[in-house]
């Protein structure tokens, strides 16, 4: 069942493009703004670009914004598992080509939430001298913290073949991520966008293999790529850099934002009376934080 977006058109006012990749898959991204500088909006796991329709409103009059929805994700193809490896590396490949292709003028700033966070990281390690500056949202690009429990709000799909089978019949992740990760909750058409793009089992094949894929002990598929990403982000430590945190976030915890801050000792950092997905519960406040920053020489922003 095809999602159709020309029912959100007000809520998400942006021409789609596509770029099909060498194995026919096409990826669809939002490319907003005239400006030279550009931000890259990276989302994670189960959102999609919908998830930064208001940071583009605000941000596309000054800057280019470029926002991809991952292959199985938003308004891309969807392939199965058995035709497209959803794991760490191939989402960094996607991400790395199809930035090739739009040709921004770099270097430029990343802006990250969620898995969001590893896959732009991984494009930024590989690519350093590409990126300006960095902007993170709650999310992690590193292994869990040891000594930290694993987040229970994701245990049940990564853990359990119960959490695989409710998110096939049910679309259980998006669904229950709409409620629990937002403190002021959505609007029913909010909603509505948020889990659209998951509205059949052939459609959530990602938004399964996403929590699959994390990696937590050493013979998991992606764990030596997120290692790799960890081990390098002493690659990106002088790039100025914005930390906001949701306080009441059910997965991304509080050691998650010191973590972060462990690594970017240099960072302006914030936090909120928030969820998950922050950007629903205070853009208000953080947008002009985040003006502020953009538009800052310094290191701290």
């Amino acid at each position: 069942m095809k999602f159709d977006i020309a029912q959100y058109r007000d809520l998400y006012p942006f021409k789609s493009n596509f770029f099909v990749h060498s194995d026919s898959l096409k990826q669809h991204y939002i490319d907003e703004g005239e400006a030279d500088e550009t931000l890259v909006m990276v989302h994670g796991n189960p959102t999609w670009s919908f998830l930064y329709r208001d940071a583009v409103k605000e941000f596309s009059k000054d800057y280019r914004c470029i926002v991809p929805d991952h292959i199985g994700c938003g308004l891309s193809d969807k392939p199965s598992a058995d035709v497209f490896p959803y794991k760490i590396s191939e989402h960094v490949d996607r991400l790395e080509k199809l930035l090739d292709y739009a040709n921004p003028k770099y270097p430029l700033t990343l802006v990250l939430h969620d898995w969001g966070a590893v896959i732009g990281m991984g494009y930024a390690v590989r690519h350093p001298e590409r990126i300006k500056k960095l902007v993170i949202f709650n999310s992690a690009a590193f292994r869990l913290p040891a000594g930290r429990p694993f987040p229970w709000a994701i245990a049940l799909f990564r853990f359990t073949e119960l959490g695989p089978w409710l998110n096939n019949q049910f679309n259980a992740f998006s669904i229950i991520a709409s409620y629990v990760c937002t403190l002021k909750g959505m609007d029913r058409r909010v909603r509505e966008a948020f889990i659209g793009p998951y509205n059949s089992p052939a459609n959530r094949v990602a938004t399964t293999q996403f929590v699959l894929d994390v990696p937590l002990e050493p013979g998991d598929k992606s764990y030596k790529d997120l290692l790799h990403i960890e081990n390098n982000l002493k690659l990106l430590k002088d790039k100025p850099t914005f930390i906001c945190f949701g306080r009441r976030d059910v997965c991304f915890k509080k050691f998650f934002f010191d973590e972060w801050v462990k690594h970017f000792p240099d960072a302006e950092t914030h936090s909120f009376q928030a969820g998950h997905y922050l950007l629903e519960d205070v853009s208000d406040e953080v947008f002009p934080l985040m003006r502020n920053f953009l538009e800052s020489d310094s290191k701290r922003g």
